[in-house]
């Protein structure tokens, strides 16, 4: 594509956890690659993080993305607790609220950007409004806010905190779910000190010029639409959903392909016969629950590849005590290479990868929207094992509006222990029964039309080109 920029510059400032630095850095690759310089913001230590996992490769990294390793204070960066009233990770709380410190850098950076660009675009997570709220002051800055959870999700969060219901065609489709279990509440999954770091910011969503969405309109339409009607207060800004933030086409076998020793024992797999099970970088699990996933799986029968690693801390590369050693029953990794019945990953694992690979037939997972897009986008269904947050609401999208899951725990009992004969019977329901074959069907139809969006000419891709025309202007 050619250079549409005319001296135009973009901003974009991330929460720093995984979920939400890897979506703005996508979207910095995306921008940078229509030929606009993108200038990416937090302190090195979280920079650092998001180009270590990023789902591209340094060598076909834009040369337009430009890091800025902003000082912070010093933060505590405790392991996260199994023993936390919340599955919520109220460890990176501290994280969250040293951002403060990087308002006067950012208000530098656009200010002295403005000053040789015709026009400074700063885009900004929507949980850090209050460090960008400077630009709004400089005559040639423009604001737009980036939502990084689903629409469904932006849609029942905005219905719920203005009191006003659901519109009638929302209601008939989930009408009897509502009525049967009640709807998980997001106030109901997170600490009151994460909601008060959510109110703080909203003060400073005044001066957005548009809304950008971590999803695709072949997934969630209508939902943005929604969102769009009930957020608009008079005003008509522009919303694009120019999702997914993930690489849609991953690695053939004998390209570039990740060398991590589980995608060789992906290979030898018959099509659609493994789970693949994770529960993100936020989820922390007790030594029990532990337990009875393993005997789950064990006794399900179905070839699994189970990452098991800690959560993730505030500072991934700091100090801050010896790392909990995640035990599992005595001779269950020795088991499952025996019987080749699975593999256990302790490290960071390919996870687009694994959803890519043709072994793949089901996804394990916590529910959040990054593992969802990336699920959606390889068409593999999910089980849904919501733990905190948007991942309940992001659960019900899954299993009782797109129908492309199971639900394997109910978002009613957060903190039940989930028994092995439950586990066993969700995974067994969704690899090897005709209704999980339902759900891989439709999943595999919707993978589809999401990487079609991505092509010239597909819905996501004319999303972004609106996006890239309207900022160059």
């Amino acid at each position: 594509m050619e250079d549409v920029s005319g001296s135009v510059a973009v901003i974009m400032v991330p929460l720093p956890a995984q979920g939400h630095l890897n979506q703005l850095l996508q979207l910095a690759h995306l921008v940078a690659s229509c030929g606009v310089p993108v200038h990416y913001v937090g302190s090195s230590s979280h920079n650092r993080q998001a180009k270590l996992r990023s789902h591209v490769p340094p060598s076909s990294v834009p040369s337009d993305i430009r890091f800025h390793d902003f000082p912070t204070p010093p933060i505590p960066s405790p392991a996260p607790s199994p023993n936390s009233p919340y599955k919520f990770p109220s460890h990176l709380q501290p994280a969250f609220d040293a951002t403060s410190s990087l308002r006067g850098p950012v208000a530098s950076l656009v200010r002295s950007l403005s000053s040789v660009s015709r026009r400074v675009v700063v885009v900004y997570d929507s949980l850090m409004a209050s460090v960008v709220q400077d630009a709004a002051s400089v005559p040639n800055a423009e604001i737009y806010v980036f939502q990084p959870p689903s629409a469904f999700m932006l849609c029942w969060f905005t219905w719920e905190s203005i009191g006003m219901p659901p519109p009638p065609e929302v209601e008939v489709d989930l009408a009897e779910l509502i009525s049967s279990k009640g709807f998980p509440s997001i106030v109901d999954s997170c600490p009151n000190e994460f909601l008060k770091f959510v109110e703080s910011q909203k003060e400073c969503q005044k001066f957005n010029s548009g809304c950008i969405h971590n999803t695709c309109r072949v997934v969630e339409g209508r939902f943005v639409d929604l969102f769009a009607s009930a957020t608009a207060n008079g005003t008509a800004i522009k919303h694009w959903a120019i999702g997914p933030f993930n690489p849609v086409k991953v690695p053939e076998k004998s390209s570039r392909r990740s060398a991590h020793g589980c995608m060789e024992w992906l290979d030898k797999q018959a099509p659609s016969s493994v789970i693949y099970v994770s529960f993100g970088t936020t989820t922390v699990l007790s030594d029990e629950q532990i337990r009875e996933i393993a005997m789950g799986l064990e006794r399900s029968g179905q070839k699994f590849i189970w990452v098991l690693r800690e959560a993730d801390k505030a500072d991934l590369f700091g100090g801050g005590g010896e790392a909990r050693k995640i035990e599992l029953p005595q001779g269950f990794e020795e088991m499952a290479a025996a019987r080749d019945l699975g593999v256990v990953v302790r490290d960071w694992a390919p996870q687009l990868e694994i959803l890519g690979h043709p072994a793949t037939g089901g996804f394990l997972s916590h529910c959040g929207w990054n593992s969802c897009m990336e699920s959606i986008s390889m068409g593999v269904p999910i089980l849904a094992w919501p733990m905190h947050s948007d991942q309940p609401l992001n659960a019900v999208l899954i299993t009782q509006v797109l129908k492309i899951g199971l639900i394997v725990k109910d978002w009613m009992s957060p903190d039940d222990v989930v028994k092995s004969s439950a586990i066993e019977g969700a995974v067994k329901a969704l690899m090897a029964s005709e209704e999980g074959e339902e759900a891989r069907k439709r999943a595999a139809e919707l993978g589809a039309a999401v990487r079609g969006s991505m092509d010239e000419g597909g819905v996501s891709r004319a999303e972004l080109d609106s996006f890239i025309a309207h900022i160059s202007r």
